[in-house]
């Protein structure tokens, strides 16, 4: 074994922690209404290898399925996903899901004001993150103008979107009502600036899953998934055409509903009568104050931090694919 191999090994069980810890933190995002792990895998670096990586994924199913040439099909879009990002990536974000899906909720309930103050300064500081991906070239003036619009119509959709979560409980689902909402819950781990969990709160589905995570009810989880998964081959390919063909309006979209999201993570919220969760109508600050604001500035911190990592991490992979060609 040479160096240059036990060096490229060693880093290459760096990079699949590494990409436990990414899937962890988008894990967390899941659970926490208001957070997109879209958002997260963006912040991470992650975001369009995943698209691509399942995208390859609901190829394979489906040459497997229709044909032509159904087992070479199948084998040939089966190399091409990134088996060394997806596996550690999701062992980590099953793992938080597992271990955090009981006591998540009551943490953020018991410290409301910290909590959303942590997570708006994670998520204001992450808008920045698609647009540094815009392709940079000259543009005509209607060429900015409609991707303003494209980023303003995102921003006030998310935020208008926002009124839906009302914090009522769904007692005893039906199972096909859990398979449609898994299905569209699921598009906010593709989709950045959209919440899959702040979609269950609004329609009262955030409790009930978390319970049934916890108090692992397979027959509720095997229908979740299931509905997650057929969201899941949809929105994925849905979102790598739209990122292959319109990949700045898209971009710019992200960032709006990256921006318009952050209506329900003000820290300071007046709740209707009656109301113990959820959204209510932003108010200015109020005592407490100096945690929501000191944990927003740490959110903002994490995330500038994450990205000067990603961005050495994306050196270090460059460097490492370079040794490689070399060797071979």
């Amino acid at each position: 074994m040479t160096l240059t191999s036990t060096i490229l090994r060693r880093r290459a069980i760096l990079t699949a922690l590494i990409n436990m810890v990414r899937g962890g933190l988008i894990g967390i995002a899941e659970l926490l209404p208001g957070i997109s792990g879209g958002t997260v895998a963006l912040i991470t670096g992650v975001y369009e290898r995943l698209i691509d990586s399942a995208a390859h994924l609901t190829s394979a199913v489906k040459v497997l399925a229709t044909g032509p040439d159904r087992k070479p099909g199948f084998a040939a879009e089966i190399r091409r996903v990134e088996w060394s990002l997806i596996l550690p990536l999701l062992v980590g974000m099953i793992a938080m899901v597992v271990l955090l899906a009981g006591t998540i909720e009551s943490l953020v309930s018991a410290h409301a004001e910290a909590s959303r103050g942590l997570f708006f300064g994670l998520v204001a500081a992450s808008i920045v993150v698609p647009l540094t991906l815009i392709p940079k070239r000259s543009r005509s003036i209607v060429s900015r103008l409609l991707g303003f619009l494209a980023f303003a119509a995102a921003a006030v959709t998310a935020y208008l979107l926002v009124d839906l979560a009302s914090g009522t409980i769904t007692v005893d689902p039906p199972l096909w009502v859990v398979f449609i909402a898994a299905a569209i819950a699921v598009c906010a781990l593709v989709v950045p600036g959209i919440s899959g969990s702040f979609f269950l709160l609004a329609i009262g589905l955030y409790s009930p899953t978390l319970i049934a995570v916890d108090e692992r009810d397979f027959a509720y989880l095997g229908v979740f998934a299931a509905g997650a998964l057929l969201g899941l081959v949809t929105i994925v390919r849905v979102m790598k055409w739209l990122l292959d063909h319109v990949r700045r309006f898209t971009l710019l979209a992200m960032a709006g509903l990256m921006l318009g999201s952050l209506r329900a993570l003000w820290p300071w919220q007046e709740l209707a009568p009656g109301q113990t969760s959820g959204v209510g109508v932003p108010i200015a600050p109020t005592d407490p104050v100096f945690a929501p604001v000191a944990f927003a500035v740490l959110g903002a911190a994490l995330v500038i931090g994450m990205v000067v990592v990603e961005r050495r991490l994306g050196g270090l992979a460059g460097k490492d694919r370079a040794e490689s060609a070399v060797e071979n």
